[in-house]
């Protein structure tokens, strides 16, 4: 079973298939990148300060994005590689993938682990859910992304509006949602949890008090690598 799984999951027409999609978004780029340079040049900026951004920007891009390998790593062990390649190099988020992807090997009865021994039916299951999922807000963006943007930005202004309120009110409630598929799954689950948890308000205060803005792009990547490593000490210690 597990021959044949990963034998689909890996097979040359699946890499096909996502190096088309992947292509695509890098031409893409490309061309909106000439473009935007083309416009700097005509407000004024010279080729020297455009270099510097460019430079200054790739530089502070490596980091952060090692938390989209270390996705990478998790998920592809049973994902395969061209799946989570796509994923996580254009629609997907870090976070959402690696949830996704375990919240819908959970509802099938497995862990997100042995994955491989249900069949390539549970394969297409995850497929769908990670798709499907976070595509909506494409959709969502397209038409209403501009009138959200302007809504959230004049609800901000008002420091005394119910904007703020309702703003912190969503982030509680994304927490709430999620929290439960953390604490049901051991003791092992938890600690990891308050590990990252307790890394990423650390670094947070960190930032406020030194103010040091540029490492705001790096928590994320220092928290699933703590949090991750964490994971292999207390399993060690409780397993």
């Amino acid at each position: 079973m597990n021959d044949t799984f990963f034998s689909i999951v890996n097979s040359g027409l699946l890499y096909i298939m996502v190096g088309i999609v992947i292509a695509f978004v890098v031409f893409l780029s490309l061309v909106f990148a000439k473009k935007a340079w083309k416009r700097a040049i005509e407000l004024g900026y010279t080729k020297d300060q455009l270099l510097t951004v460019i430079k200054s920007t790739s530089i502070a891009t490596i980091v952060p994005s090692l938390a989209i390998v270390i996705g990478l790593f998790a998920l592809a062990p049973v994902l395969g590689n061209p799946w989570p390649w796509l994923r996580l190099s254009v629609l997907g988020s870090v976070t959402y993938e690696l949830m996704a992807a375990d919240m819908a090997a959970s509802s099938m009865g497995v862990p997100l682990t042995d994955l491989p021994t249900v069949g390539i039916d549970a394969f297409v299951n995850i497929m769908f859910v990670m798709t499907v999922g976070i595509s909506a807000g494409l959709f969502v963006l397209l038409f209403f992304g501009e009138k959200i943007q302007k809504g959230i930005g004049s609800m901000g202004k008002n420091k005394q509006s119910f904007g703020i309120v309702a703003l912190e009110c969503f982030m509680i409630g994304l927490l709430a949602t999620f929290l439960p598929a953390f604490f049901t799954k051991g003791i092992v689950s938890v600690l990891t949890f308050f590990t990252s948890t307790v890394i990423t308000i650390s670094m947070g205060l960190i930032v406020l008090k030194y103010k040091i803005s540029w490492l705001k792009d790096f928590i994320l990547a220092f928290a699933l690598i703590g949090g991750m490593a964490s994971s292999v000490l207390w399993t060690g210690l409780l397993g």
